[in-house]
């Protein structure tokens, strides 16, 4: 049942989720198992800098459906490897139906794995990344009360772009720190509000 104050969503369950996350199984289950989990590993924290980029201008779901495409693609998002695709890669990504077919985000994913090498000697991606975690994180009770930028947002977005990333606005990594857990924007009403363990319930 919908409560149409707050945007939740008691599912057959019985558990509380937002409604984004309510009707469709693959959403519902990328909600309840990873979405604002932490990811603390080069390789998966590269992918959904990838991923959050192609999302722009589209929905998540569209690219949740496309995600074992896009890990065929790009070779399960392996740095090393994206890094050194070619022009002729760029041209096979474009006749891929099974993901975005979207010249500038294929030309960013391989940018941003040169970029993400690049970090290795200063510490890597993670580290770099995960600094701009905020002191405190939002405790929304309604849907319309989640933040889509914050101060760290828009510093790790020029932080980024000044080692050479591309495709990494404010907006994008703001909803990459709540795909990574860095900031838990669950309603607090959600059952998995606090489930990061990086921030209290």
């Amino acid at each position: 049942m919908l409560n149409k104050v707050n945007g939740i969503l008691v599912g057959d369950d019985g558990l509380p989720r937002p409604a984004w996350a309510a009707a469709d199984p693959m959403l519902r289950e990328y909600y309840d198992t990873e979405w604002g989990l932490p990811v603390r590993d080069e390789q998966g924290l590269y992918e959904r800098i990838s991923l959050e980029a192609f999302q722009a201008g589209l929905s998540w779901a569209t690219i949740l459906r496309k995600r074992p495409a896009f890990r065929a693609a790009f070779r399960d998002f392996q740095p090393d490897i994206v890094a050194a695709y070619t022009d002729a890669d760029v041209q096979r990504l474009l006749l891929d139906a099974g993901i975005v077919r979207n010249r500038l985000k294929i030309r960013a994913a391989i940018t941003n794995a040169q970029a993400t090498i690049a970090l290795r000697p200063d510490g890597g991606l993670v580290d770099f990344v995960w600094q701009f975690k905020p002191d405190t994180t939002p405790e929304p009770t309604a849907l319309d009360h989640i933040p889509t930028t914050s101060a760290e947002s828009i510093a790790l977005s020029k932080a980024l772009r000044k080692r050479g990333f591309a495709f990494v606005g404010p907006t994008t990594m703001y909803a990459l720190m709540e795909a990574i857990g860095m900031v838990d924007t669950h309603l607090l009403d959600s059952h998995r509000r606090g489930s990061s363990g990086v921030w209290p319930r």
